[in-house]
């Protein structure tokens, strides 16, 4: 087959859905050489290649029109890129299909991350919310298969856009499976004095979004102030919430106990950490991995984590005990004061943490590689 995917998030996007579409276009080149992949770009960048990958091609916009309209291809025109290139198949990895696609003969099939934006409005601007009802519902009705990528969020597309449900498969996502290779001590060494990192750390890596929950693991590290001192590693960034969150540290005196570590020049300018090459060290070296996120689609970080054997204190709401298993420390993400008792626990039980982790190592062989991307493929051969 000829494969092709919507790659915008693939070429630029640092977080969640860029992990998401690298990891598995990687895997299917990989596990399922036989086939032809291209992956359809709408703006060059150095950031992300594939250029490893023999049976992987880049498509970019080639009229003058279409480079200066890159969303329009994106959304329209790439059908004639499509069928030029002779596609059989086009995944939409982000949510979204090209218009019309389902008249040109190719099969489609979309990943719906999760309906946050539903589930939660007041969270998003009006025009951003009504812009993703619509390409959201339209790819629901309009592609061949849909993929969820928990059963939580093939829920919300039965609950919100009245989907059949024999139209959603759920495919479970994977990680980078560098989080799963024990880096050497010289190398996590290296990272450490790289980076400034503390000997000791909690660990947080998200967006700093309201619903992501930084400001509760602050509230917990400031019920522990006098009985841990050790540090919480942040790394993402945000904008009105990040500044709700510095506030509140620099209000209960927290400036040494939080460090934002993207902010830091080394993280800045490093190619490396923007393209989370540095990561896998980065989480070995963490005591646990703090996720109290209270809605996701998936929550990556936790099954990062979980490949890095470290302990994952999470949420027990949303699809987080799926991404978790029986690995995790649960938490209501409401209440701090819960986070701060299994952050007590992580410090002070350490034959409970080997037996979390231990659980949580064999949780995660449910997500490797080969099994997502199989799951995938099964999905993809049905259509045929």
């Amino acid at each position: 087959m000829n494969i092709g995917f919507d790659a915008k998030r693939a070429f630029h996007n640092q977080t969640g859905l860029g992990h998401y579409s690298r990891t598995l276009i990687r895997s299917l080149a990989t596990n399922f050489n036989q086939h032809q992949y291209f992956l359809f770009n709408p703006k060059p960048t150095s950031l992300f290649h594939f250029l490893d990958l023999k049976n992987v091609t880049e498509v970019l916009p080639q009229s003058f029109l279409a480079k200066k309209l890159s969303s329009v291809w994106r959304s329209n025109w790439v059908k004639k890129d499509l069928q030029k290139n002779k596609i059989d198949l086009y995944h939409g990895l982000s949510h979204e299909i090209p218009v019309n696609i389902h008249n040109t003969g190719i099969k489609s099939v979309v990943t719906i991350h999760d309906l946050i934006h539903e589930r939660y409005p007041e969270q998003y601007k009006r025009i951003d919310r009504n812009i993703y009802t619509k390409k959201f519902r339209y790819a629901c009705n309009h592609a061949d298969k849909i993929i969820a990528i928990s059963n939580q969020t093939k829920e919300d597309i039965i609950e919100f856009y009245k989907t059949n449900p024999s139209k959603i498969e759920v495919c479970y996502q994977s990680c980078n499976p560098a989080f799963g290779k024990v880096i050497p001590a010289a190398e996590k060494q290296r990272i450490k004095e790289q980076y400034q990192l503390p000997d000791q750390y909690f660990l947080y890596v998200g967006s700093l979004i309201e619903r992501k929950n930084l400001l509760n693991i602050c509230k917990a590290m400031q019920l522990l102030q006098d009985e841990i001192k050790i540090p919480l590693v942040v790394i993402g960034n945000g904008t009105t919430y990040k500044q709700k969150v510095k506030d509140y540290i620099s209000l209960n005196k927290l400036d040494d106990r939080i460090i934002f570590l993207s902010d830091f020049p080394a993280a800045k300018f490093s190619p490396s950490f923007q393209s989370a090459a540095d990561f896998p060290a980065i989480y070995q070296q963490a005591i646990a991995m703090i996720y109290p996120s209270t809605f996701e689609g998936f929550g990556i970080p936790v099954l990062e984590a979980l490949w890095s054997r470290i302990p994952v204190i999470t949420s027990n709401v949303s699809c987080l005990p799926e991404a978790g298993g029986d690995g995790a420390f649960y938490v209501d993400p409401l209440k701090p004061e819960e986070i701060a008792q299994q952050m007590k626990r992580i410090i002070n039980d350490e034959h409970l943490v080997q037996e979390a982790i231990e659980k949580g190592w064999q949780h995660a062989q449910k997500f490797t590689n080969l099994n997502t991307s199989a799951a995938v493929m099964h999905l993809y051969e049905q259509l045929f």
